[in-house]
């Protein structure tokens, strides 16, 4: 009977964690430690000079960190790896239930892959348990050394995406709460669109205007760009996304069916499903010059089906439909003699439509509309309204009106400080004449040329000028002293 090998196993194999094993031969009283060289991928085995099991696995870990050139091993179930994959399984989940927008879920995972910069490439095998705040912060100081072309808002989002993979780890119990994370400072730059009247001066100077005369002129001459001609399913196109609010993107503008429109009345409107916008799904509600516009759309396809799209149906590819409509709408652009402002830091595109769809609400409602409804519409929130619209906007008449509206009923009616009686009796030089946008008819844009036609300024938008005796009987109102 052959005799057996000093080196023979004396009892099991005990795992630590993957890659690390403690255990006995028969040959020595000490546990030996079986370390997995992931570099050199080769098993490494050392004595741990114990005899206890308990000290023996202590040992085994330090023999570890120290075979590993001081990195410690991980169990894998503590990596930041592991709560990202988590992360992008639980976001997958929320995009097939549209509770999540996929372009977003997309940008996680570049910024998590990224094989220069990537979350994963610097934490991947990090414990989260021990990810610090200084440990973010050197990894974005280095960042800003590679890559100091990336924009503030990158940045931010990349910082977003690293604490919602904490965040799940905060979830699952692992960890008590996430690290700081302070976020760069972002410079708020204007949103470019199109000025129009009462922003302008003069009517002539109205360059959403001119955007459209622009359409419509080279959709009457026949123009052809790159082999497509223009027609007047461009300038429909113009009013539709100036009246709807929606992106001129792929997975919103370009990606409306027939069948997520609905007319409705009281008021005259659209509703229109976004199935899965930039901010994900939506139903929103348009103005009646969207109704106009969707009305000579079907006209122009009388044979279309609830799945045909809405615009440039004849192309299945929507990215091929949308650089087309690009490509003429830089034309109705040159056209126009609209060009960009790099001092003001203006760069105009088919995108500023929705800029000027949202400037106009907050304009032509004369200071009235309802923020966080114009938000809601719009598929954003009411701080980007504010940081990137309403800020920008010119002190305006409307403003002025807003700022002085009272309660329904409030002094009958009257200007603050007089009676009925006494308001009616002013004077027209008692008066300031104030430009007035006028209702949403005037931009209903049907192709009539009644819409160019001058308006008088009606009764409302005459405000009396404020006296002394308004203010003191204003603070008397309000129980102050003035």
């Amino acid at each position: 009977m052959p005799q057996k090998s000093r080196n023979a196993l004396d009892g099991d194999i005990i795992t630590i964690h993957r890659g690390l094993a403690i255990y006995k031969v028969k040959a020595s009283p000490f546990w030996h430690a079986r370390i997995r060289d992931h570099r050199s991928k080769k098993y490494v085995v050392r004595s741990t000079k114990e005899t206890s099991r308990v000290k023996a696995r202590q040992a085994a870990k330090e023999l570890e960190f120290e075979i590993l050139g001081g990195e410690k091993r991980v169990e894998r179930e503590y990596t930041f790896r592991f709560y990202a994959s988590r992360l992008l399984s639980r976001s997958e989940v929320m995009v097939e239930r549209k509770e999540r927008n996929a372009n977003y879920v997309r940008t996680m995972k570049q910024f998590l892959n990224n094989e220069e910069w990537g979350l994963l490439k610097a934490f991947g095998t990090k414990d989260v348990r021990e990810l610090r705040t200084r440990e973010f912060q050197q990894y974005m100081d280095d960042l800003n050394r590679k890559r100091p072309d990336l924009s503030t808002s990158t940045r931010n989002t990349l910082t977003a995406t690293f604490r919602n993979v904490l965040k799940v780890a905060r979830d699952d119990g692992t960890i008590d709460a996430l690290p700081a994370t302070p976020r760069g400072r972002q410079v708020d730059n204007p949103r470019a669109y199109f000025p129009f009247y009462p922003l302008v001066a003069r009517r002539e100077d109205d360059v959403y205007k001119a955007i459209l005369r622009a359409a419509k002129a080279l959709a009457d001459e026949g123009a052809i760009i790159r082999n497509t001609p223009v027609t007047s399913e461009l300038y429909d196109l113009i009013v539709f996304t100036t009246h709807s609010f929606v992106r001129p993107i792929v997975t919103e503008l370009y990606a409306i069916k027939h069948r997520d429109i609905v007319q409705a009345s009281e008021p005259r409107r659209l509703l229109v499903t976004i199935q899965d916008g930039k901010t994900g799904y939506r139903v929103a509600n348009t103005m009646p010059g969207a109704v106009d516009a969707y009305e000579r759309i079907k006209q122009r396809y009388p044979e279309a089906k609830p799945k045909d799209y809405l615009f440039l149906p004849g192309y299945t590819n929507r990215e091929t439909a949308s650089k087309i409509i690009q490509r003429q709408f830089r034309a109705v652009m040159e056209r126009a003699g609209v060009k960009d402002d790099p001092e003001a830091k203006l760069k105009y595109s088919l995108y500023s439509l929705r800029h000027t769809a949202i400037c106009m609400r907050i304009v032509k409602s004369g200071g009235q509309v309802n923020i966080f409804n114009l938000a809601k519409n719009a598929g954003t929130s009411v701080e980007q309204i504010e940081r990137f619209y309403a800020r920008k906007l010119p002190l305006s008449a409307e403003m002025a009106r807003n700022l002085q509206m009272f309660e329904a009923g409030d002094t009958n009616g009257a200007v603050p400080g007089r009676t009925k009686e006494e308001a009616e009796a002013l004077r027209p030089e008692d008066y300031v004449l104030l430009p007035c946008p006028g209702d949403d008819d005037d931009y209903a844009d049907d192709a009539g040329e009644a819409n160019d036609a001058p308006f008088p300024y009606p009764e409302s938008t005459r405000l009396p000028a404020a006296t002394p005796e308004d203010v003191q009987a204003l603070l008397k109102k309000m129980g102050l002293k003035g």
